[in-house]
């Protein structure tokens, strides 16, 4: 199994490392030539989403992205990964992918300052006795909104911060920086099927 990372920006590595720690083999994305490599899937690594967005226009590779997502593909997105794939941004007038029929916050927690850990259940995840997810949120967002056949995965206090629809999977927070690597391997079985 081949899973691409777009590397253009953000935490890709460590979600090069988490994937490899599962056996997976890794593809990094920098620019549209790397799109004619083969791989089965895709991660959209948090970071910067409007940097992301703009270098994702600029490398001429949103529309091909887009279209793989649109017709399967599917996609792990984390943080800024969640805001490129969503269909509206209530504080901010850029959209992105828009495959992800969903409305989020950016930065909902605030600035750097606002960052923090928590535990949380994500739902589909088995807990192999290990209890609840360890979350890192980084200038996170959170999702206002969700449509039509979108499944809550997680939520912290009332704010949805994980969702599942078809082929894409997305959280508000950072699994790839806490060493579990539950919801990668959730990602990976929905590769499988």
């Amino acid at each position: 199994m081949n899973v691409a990372v777009l590397a253009i920006q953000g935490a890709f590595v460590e979600h090069e490392n988490m994937l490899r720690r599962l056996g997976v083999t890794c593809v990094e994305l920098r620019g549209a030539s790397d799109l004619r490599k083969p791989f089965d899937a895709l991660v959209l690594p948090g970071g910067e989403s409007t940097v992301q967005g703009k270098l994702l226009r600029e490398l001429g590779m949103s529309d091909d992205i887009k279209q793989r997502i649109a017709d399967g593909m599917p996609v792990l997105a984390t943080c800024a990964g969640l805001i490129l794939l969503a269909d509206r941004v209530v504080n901010d007038p850029r959209t992105y992918l828009r495959t992800l029929p969903i409305v989020v916050r950016r930065n909902a927690y605030g600035r750097q300052l606002g960052s923090f850990r928590t535990l949380g259940d994500v739902h589909g995840i088995d807990a192999h006795g290990k209890g609840a997810f360890p979350m890192e949120f980084i200038r996170a967002p959170y999702v206002e909104e969700v449509g039509d056949d979108v499944e809550v995965l997680a939520k912290i206090d009332t704010h949805v911060v994980a969702v599942r629809y078809h082929n894409q999977v997305a959280t508000a927070f950072h699994p790839e920086l806490t060493g579990d690597t539950r919801v990668h391997e959730l990602f990976l079985d929905m590769i499988e099927k």
